[in-house]
């Protein structure tokens, strides 16, 4: 049986980069390509692949949220990151997302190919740098950790949050998720009450402190 594989990563030579490591391989085949998060999800529903391989700073939706989003609505899928980031909070972002896999982009060609194996094996694939960060997080939990599990952000305000920090108006934003300026207006004053946040610069350190945004 052929693996079917979704790309998702917003520069388009790290996607044919990937087609090609990919499709060396004669049981996997690259069914379709997103450039950002929103497209990954719609093309996740239309083709139902097997593993979804998604970067995680991405505009318009980040790789966390289409992450989630995608396993709530294509059951059975595999999500493995494909990151540049080492960092806590994009690491502790994906796999609370649901993310099985966690790999940095300067791992082998051959890492990645057994990762995607591994994930459709029923197992959890991390690099060994992901690993060692895991390990020493859960055994020195921080002061942002704390706070952080404190504050309740649903999906959708972390979507408006995401856009807002990307430097998107409120008019814009609207637009993009159908919803309507009002609507937007309040999912930003819940996040400040929520967060205790003041201003659109805070707002926009919040965001990239969570893993919303590289911005």
């Amino acid at each position: 049986m052929t693996i079917q594989v979704l790309l998702a990563d917003d520069h388009k030579i790290v996607r044919d980069g990937l087609r090609v490591l990919i499709e060396r391989c004669q049981d996997m085949q690259v069914i379709a390509e997103a450039e950002d998060g929103r497209k990954a999800l719609q093309l996740a529903r239309k083709h139902k692949p097997d593993v979804v391989v998604m970067d995680i700073s991405m505009p318009g939706l980040n790789g966390i949220d289409a992450t989630r989003q995608i396993l709530e609505e294509v059951p059975g899928v595999k999500v493995i990151a494909l990151s540049m980031h080492s960092d806590k909070q994009f690491v502790d972002g994906m796999l609370r997302a649901g993310a099985v896999g966690y790999l940095l982009k300067d791992c082998a060609a051959d890492e990645l190919i057994q990762c995607i194996r591994t994930t459709l094996s029923g197992r959890v694939c991390l690099s060994a740098e992901i690993t060692g960060l895991l390990v020493k997080e859960y055994l020195q939990p921080t002061v942002d950790d704390v706070i952080a599990a404190g504050v309740n952000i649903s999906p959708r305000e972390r979507e408006v949050l995401q856009m807002i920090a990307e430097g998107h108006s409120t008019k814009n934003i609207a637009d993009s998720l159908h919803i309507s300026v009002k609507t937007v207006e309040t999912h930003r004053k819940n996040i400040m009450e929520k967060a205790n946040l003041h201003s659109v610069a805070e707002l926009t350190k919040y965001a990239i402190r969570h893993g919303l945004t590289s911005v």
